[in-house]
């Protein structure tokens, strides 16, 4: 995801998650996880992006995608931030992108 505060939306993510699973965010080597019960997300901030990964069985990889993709549009919905998902064949995965609705 492309964006000039990926340390500010992977600790805004982390901290709004915490409230239902086990997170971790690191500041210092910017790096952090998000534990589902049905998989994970790694989380890596770069200097002009923030690397997003998930890992869980097939069937739950969208899932897993739209958890992490519509928290991050809503949190930067501001920036106009888009998360573009890739699967490790190089396949496309799912897009998300602020919708204007904050439900």
């Amino acid at each position: 995801m492309v964006t000039d505060r990926p340390g500010r939306y992977a600790k805004q993510l982390a901290a709004h998650m915490a409230r239902k699973i086990d997170t971790d965010w690191d500041a210092d080597s910017g790096v952090g996880e998000l534990r589902f019960p049905f998989g994970t997300s790694s989380l890596r901030a770069e200097p002009d992006a923030l690397l997003l990964t998930v890992d869980g069985a097939a069937e739950d990889l969208e899932r897993l995608e739209a958890v992490v993709g519509k928290h991050l549009v809503r949190f930067g919905a501001k920036d106009e931030l888009v998360v573009h998902w890739t699967r490790d064949t190089g396949e496309a995965g799912t897009q998300w992108r602020h919708d204007g609705d904050d439900e």
